[in-house]
């Protein structure tokens, strides 16, 4: 028998993907509007990832007892999630998000943004054509905070756009 390590995709390290309430950020009571991020995940070819998990984290409001400020959902057999959180602030409108499912190695790093603030650093970095993979839709405009919807595309055309990050160089 293999051992488990910890370079496997999903599991065992995932297990607490089954814990559906890890989805709403506001379950220890968090006050403030509440919004709904959806949206479906998809492979190369267009077809929807039933075993993905996905993990979101916010800035802002800051954590608190009552807002831990990350929360984490597996895909459904139609390759749709849901987190229920808390409205970000307008000045810092993203989330954080890591992505794992089979064939990926490591975490797939991106945001997503509930709209474009125009001077966001990791915004202005992507080409303009490419932007709009980072940027989720209001399912009805105009009624407060809502539900918001952001497909993920792992490949392919549309592909969303993932971030690498690096270490700082060392000053030794």
């Amino acid at each position: 028998m293999r051992p488990v390590t910890a370079s496997q995709t999903i599991g065992p390290f995932w297990h607490s993907l089954a814990e559906p309430a890890q989805a709403d950020l506001t379950r220890f009571g968090a006050p403030g509007p509440k919004l709904t991020l959806t949206g479906r995940v998809f492979d190369g070819d267009g077809a929807l990832v039933s075993d993905a998990g996905l993990e979101i984290w916010q800035a802002t409001p800051r954590g608190s007892r009552g807002f831990p400020g990350w929360g984490r959902c597996a895909t459904g057999p139609d390759g749709s999630f849901r987190f229920i959180t808390i409205a970000p602030d307008p000045v810092e409108p993203c989330f954080s998000v890591a992505i794992v499912a089979r064939g990926l190695v490591k975490p797939l790093w991106t945001r997503v943004y509930l709209h474009d603030p125009g001077n966001d650093p990791v915004l202005l970095a992507v080409p303009p054509a490419r932007r709009a993979t980072l940027i989720a839709t209001e399912v009805k405009p105009g009624q407060g905070p809502g539900e918001w919807r952001w497909d993920v595309r792992l490949q392919g055309d549309g592909e969303t756009v993932f971030l690498e990050f690096s270490a700082p160089p060392s000053h030794a």
